[in-house]
C-alpha cells in the first residue's frame, strides 16, 4: 500500500456515508468539483488553514490505492502536489477512522499514525 492520504469531515457528514456506502464530501468538495486529501506532511498545515477552531471533526485515514483512477495528485498550495478525488470515496477505501480534537490553541491534535501527530 502508498502511503495513506487524509480527509476531515464533519462526523455528521460521515455518518450520513456510511449510511448511503460512498461520501460524496463536504460543501466545499462539492463546490471545487473533487474531495480534497491531504498527506501527513500536507495535514497539520491544511487543518490549520481551512478548520481551525472546527469541533465535530474526524480524520478519514485513506489507502490511495483504492481510490483508482480517480485520484489525481494536483499542484495547489505553494505548488504542492495534493491528492484530490474526483468521484466518490467508498468505505473500503477508509483504512481508519479518528476523532480530530482541539488544543487549547484552536489547533487540531493530530493522531500518531499521522506525521508529527501527538495522539
Amino acid at each position: 500500500m502508498a502511503s495513506p492520504i487524509f480527509h476531515m469531515c464533519r462526523a455528521d457528514e460521515w455518518q450520513t456515508a456510511q449510511a448511503l456506502g460512498r461520501y460524496d464530501g463536504s460543501s466545499q468538495d462539492k463546490a471545487d468539483g473533487f474531495i480534497h486529501f491531504s498527506t501527513g506532511a500536507q495535514l497539520p498545515e491544511s487543518a490549520a488553514k481551512h478548520r481551525t477552531g472546527q469541533t465535530g471533526l474526524l480524520l478519514l485515514t485513506v489507502d490511495p490505492d483504492a481510490c483508482g483512477v480517480a485520484l489525481k495528485w494536483e499542484a495547489s498550495r505553494g505548488g504542492q502536489l495534493f491528492p484530490h478525488l474526483y468521484g466518490p470515496l467508498l468505505p473500503h477505501a477508509v483504512i481508519r477512522v479518528d476523532p480530530l480534537p482541539l488544543g487549547d490553541d484552536g489547533l487540531h491534535i493530530m493522531p500518531t499514525h499521522v506525521a508529527g501527530g501527538g495522539l
